[in-house]
């Protein structure tokens, strides 16, 4: 058998595949369209998310540029995405009305990938560039940072504000801080505010590097940061495989066969003239600019993103491996629709929270994506902190009653922390994702006696009562602290199961 040919600019111009396989390959046109947008980030969610809309948009002739990306490190996938012209397929299923279905678009919008640390002086080229109009980030919630040892002349600045600093300043000078040549900046990071917080930095770091007032003042006039709100389960590259699976399907190969759900949203901070500068919203209702994205965020934000959060711990000791596992499970999804409808959208401002409740759950038993409990955990702590504490005290304050699913969620979370079922995998040669923030949590377990219910639980009031780290005191919470220290006792002494059983069942009586 003769071998498959790899996805690239003349496989895209041929279109035979598309007659033969029915992927959705863009118009030759879109494969030279200028470079409007660079982009920090090369992950699997941008491409899934960011690269599709605007895809869209030059297909229907709205748009007419083109994405370059930034990597902080040079990686396979950069060295993936430039053999393949930029070009990658998108896998988008799901199930529509009770009915599966799978489409595969070749996204085209991506032009090439740069690595900041090898070819720096080629991203302050990219500043110097009149075509570009937009920069996008996707660096997590611990990226939008400010780093009080970062450095102006390094190649590059370390922290992600630094080098979009660095490239601002060089677009200022490179123009004479032509108003004109300003640029839109849209952060993708999953954090409130983000676009302020993101605008408040990069003026601190001009400050601290006497980048002198005319950049302070273009910076000020030219430079728009807009807050927004990110929503697509974007799970990564498809495993080997399902690649080849597809790729006998589709006719070709591709390394990074990118799968993702069907449902997306991408909520801006704006108004109409900022709508019409940016392009592409108008391509896709799913493209929201409005006044005010905090409706939006904050459901999102603490069903979807929290739910993700406060049930990882529980299913990874349940043994469980994917989201949908954990949904399908019989203890744990029952878990989560108790954590959801229970203790989340009853206390959500946003309209409409319930009937989101119940798209997130059907989109958690999406057949076709499977997400990985243990990538959840990446920054966890970080995550519980922003997705899941604010629920637990706005229950409290607003319903005058402890979160009981959340108080379990939260003492799994203490009992996951300890590092077990890290210590296994590591002794397996998996990867165990970074939580540098939980090494608070994992200490505060050194001199805990397991066998001692006081001990436990004096563990469980010493995690709850950390306001530094969770920006909140909630052992304040007239018994949340004692929930969760019973809980934590079950888990350790019984077992997640036996736990899980008993919560489940008092919950039921309540």
């Amino acid at each position: 058998m003769s071998e498959r040919p790899r996805l690239s600019r003349d496989l895209v111009a041929s279109f035979a595949l598309e007659k033969e396989t029915g992927v959705e390959m863009p118009p030759v046109e879109a494969l030279d369209l200028p470079e409007k947008i660079v982009q920090f980030g090369t992950g699997a969610f941008l491409r899934g998310f960011a690269e599709y809309f605007i895809d869209e948009a030059n297909r229907r002739g709205m748009f007419g540029g083109s994405v370059v990306a930034v990597s902080s490190m040079g990686s396979q996938r950069d060295e993936l995405l430039n053999a393949q012209d930029g070009l990658f397929t998108l896998a988008i299923q799901g199930v529509d009305g009770a009915v599966a279905r799978q489409r595969h678009r070749v996204i085209a919008s991506l032009s090439r990938a740069v690595s900041a640390r090898d070819a720096w002086s080629a991203v302050l080229e990219l500043a110097r560039s009149p075509d570009v109009e937009i920069v996008i980030s996707n660096s997590t919630e611990v990226g939008i940072v400010f780093d009080e040892a970062d450095q102006f002349d390094a190649s590059p600045p370390r922290s992600f504000p630094g080098k979009l600093t660095r490239f601002l300043a060089e677009r200022a000078r490179a123009f004479d801080y032509d108003a004109c040549r300003g640029v839109i900046v849209l952060p993708c990071e999953l954090i409130e505010d983000n676009g302020d917080t993101l605008r408040a930095i990069v003026q601190k770091l001009a400050h601290r590097w006497a980048l002198g007032t005319r950049f302070e003042h273009w910076l000020a006039a030219s430079v728009t940061f807009c807050n927004t709100l990110v929503d697509r389960i974007v799970t990564g590259v498809v495993s080997a495989d399902e690649s080849e699976r597809i790729a006998k399907r589709l006719g070709y190969r591709d390394g990074l066969i990118t799968s993702c759900e069907p449902y997306a949203l991408f909520a801006i901070q704006g108004g109409d003239r900022l709508r019409a500068r940016l392009g592409f919203p108008e391509a896709d209702p799913r493209v929201v600019v409005t006044a005010d994205i905090r409706p939006y965020r904050e459901r999102k934000v603490r069903l979807l993103n929290g739910a993700h959060t406060i049930s990882v711990p529980v299913a990874l000791l349940a043994g469980l491996d994917t989201v949908r596992d954990a949904v399908e499970d019989e203890r744990v999804g029952r878990f989560i629709r108790r954590v959801v409808f229970d203790d989340v959208a009853p206390n959500l401002d946003a309209a409409g929270a319930e009937e989101f409740a119940r798209e997130v759950l059907e989109r958690f038993a999406n057949p076709y994506i499977r997400h990985a409990l243990i990538d959840i955990t990446l920054y966890g702590t970080t995550k519980m902190r922003v997705r899941v504490v604010p629920s637990i005290v706005d229950c409290y304050r607003r319903m005058g009653r402890v979160p009981s699913s959340l108080a379990f969620g939260f003492a799994a979370y203490i009992a996951f922390m300890r590092g077990d079922l890290q210590a296994e995998r590591r002794t397996m040669g998996l990867i165990v994702p970074e939580d540098g923030e939980g090494d608070r949590v994992r200490d505060a377990w050194l001199g805990v006696d397991r066998r001692d219910d006081a001990s436990l639980a004096g563990l469980a009031r010493r995690v709850c009562g950390d306001e530094k780290l969770w920006g909140a005191d909630m052992a304040s919470l007239t018994g949340f602290a004692d929930l969760v220290a019973d809980h934590l006792v079950r888990i350790v002494r019984q077992g997640i199961h036996s736990a899980l059983d008993a919560h489940l069942t008092e919950h039921a009586r309540t």
